[in-house]
C-alpha cells in the first residue's frame, strides 16, 4: 500500500507525477484559513509532507503522529520546529546546494544596486527629475578593491566571496561559528570575530541561519560599529537583524545604505519606514528566484521526500545527528 503524504503547495505536473507514482498524495495549494481545518483532518493519517511558505510548528505537527518525514522546499528550516521533528525521530529534508550560486547572484546584485544607487537613480531618471548631469551629492561608492565581510561562510555565502574575490579583487574577512580553510586558500579570506569584522568592513553581508543564537544577531549596537560609508547586505532572515534598529541606522547616517532581500515581517508592508529610505534596496525575498532554480529546489525536494520515506536520509538532512542514529 502507498504511504499517505500531503503536498501542500503548486508544484509542477512533472514532479507532481513523480510523487503520485510513489505515494498517495493529498494536495493542498497554500494552507489559508478556508483549508486550514481539512489540512488539519488529512494530519492524521499523512506520512509525509512537502511543501513551503506554512509554519509547521509542534502544535501542528502533534496533527501528524504517523509522520516518518517531511521535505521542505527550501534551504531554510525555520518553519518548521526542527528540535520538535528530532525529538520524534522524524527527518526534516531540505534543499541546500542548488540555489547557491543564484542566491549569490542576488547578493551581490543588492551589493551593486546600494553601492551605484541604482535604485535611487533609476527611480529619478523615470519620475522626470534628471535635468542635468549628477553632482557629488548623488555619487555612489565603489565596490572593486574593497573590503566585504561576510558572517556566515556557508555555501551561499563562499559563493558570494568567490565572486568579490575574482570578480571585484575585493579583500575577504568573514565572521563564522568555526573557521572555512577552503575559503581561507582560494579566496585568501581572513577569518575575524564578529566585532572585528563589523568595524573594518567596507560591506557587511549576513547570511546566517535563524536559529535562537541568530534571532536579533545585529542591532544598535552592532550598526554603531560599522563604518558611517559601511554598506550593510541582509540575505539571510528578517529576524536576524532588528529592523527597527537598521531603519534608524539608515535615517540618522549611522551606515551609508541597506541591502535587503528579507524582512522581519513578509510580504513588507508598503507603510514600512523602509520604503521611504532612498538609501534601502528592499527586494521581494527572490535569493533563489529563478525558473531553473526553483524548479532544481522542487526537484530535490521531491527525490528528499522519496528518498526519505524510503529509508535513506544520507543526503540533505537539516537535523544531522539522526543520521548516527
Amino acid at each position: 500500500m502507498k504511504k499517505k503524504v500531503i503536498l501542500y503547495r503548486d508544484i509542477p505536473v512533472e514532479e507532481r507525477q513523480r510523487l503520485d507514482e510513489q505515494f498517495n498524495v493529498t494536495f493542498f495549494n497554500g494552507i489559508h484559513e478556508d483549508n486550514k481545518e481539512a489540512f488539519k483532518a488529512a494530519l492524521a493519517d499523512a506520512e509525509g509532507l512537502i511543501g513551503t511558505s506554512t509554519k509547521m510548528s509542534a502544535e501542528l505537527l502533534s496533527l501528524a503522529p504517523k509522520l516518518k518525514a517531511a521535505s521542505t522546499i527550501s534551504v531554510g528550516t525555520d518553519l518548521y520546529d526542527l528540535n520538535y521533528l528530532t525529538e520524534r525521530g522524524i527527518p526534516l529534508m531540505h534543499t541546500p546546494g542548488v540555489l547557491n550560486e543564484t542566491t549569490a547572484d542576488t547578493m551581490f546584485t543588492l551589493i551593486m544596486c546600494t553601492a551605484r544607487r541604482a535604485i535611487e537613480l533609476s527611480n529619478m531618471v523615470r519620475e522626470g527629475r534628471w535635468t542635468s548631469n549628477i553632482g557629488e551629492a548623488l555619487y555612489g561608492t565603489d565596490v572593486h578593491g574593497k573590503t566585504l565581510g561576510i558572517i556566515g561562510m556557508g555555501r551561499i555565502g563562499y559563493a558570494i566571496a568567490k565572486r568579490g574575490h575574482f570578480g571585484f579583487d575585493m579583500k575577504i574577512q568573514y565572521s563564522n561559528r568555526s573557521r572555512k580553510l577552503d575559503a581561507e586558500q582560494d579566496l585568501n579570506a581572513t577569518y575575524m570575530e564578529m566585532e572585528e569584522l563589523l568595524k573594518t568592513s567596507d560591506f557587511v553581508c549576513v547570511m546566517t541561519p535563524l536559529t535562537a543564537e541568530t534571532e536579533r544577531l545585529i542591532g544598535a549596537k552592532e550598526f554603531a560599529m560599522m563604518k558611517p560609508s559601511a554598506i550593510f547586505i541582509n540575505g539571510s532572515r528578517g529576524k536576524v537583524i532588528d529592523e527597527a534598529a537598521l531603519i534608524d541606522a539608515l535615517g540618522n547616517g549611522t551606515i551609508r545604505a541597506a541591502g535587503l532581500d528579507v524582512f522581519e515581517v513578509e510580504p513588507l508592508s508598503g507603510d514600512s519606514p523602509l520604503c521611504k529610505l532612498d538609501n534601502a534596496v528592499l527586494f521581494p525575498h527572490i535569493g533563489s528566484a529563478t525558473a531553473e532554480t526553483r524548479l532544481a529546489m522542487i526537484t530535490c525536494a521531491v527525490d528528499n521526500l522519496i528518498n526519505a520515506l524510503n529509508g535513506d536520509i544520507s543526503q540533505n538532512c537539516a537535523n544531522q545527528h539522526l543520521l548516527n542514529r
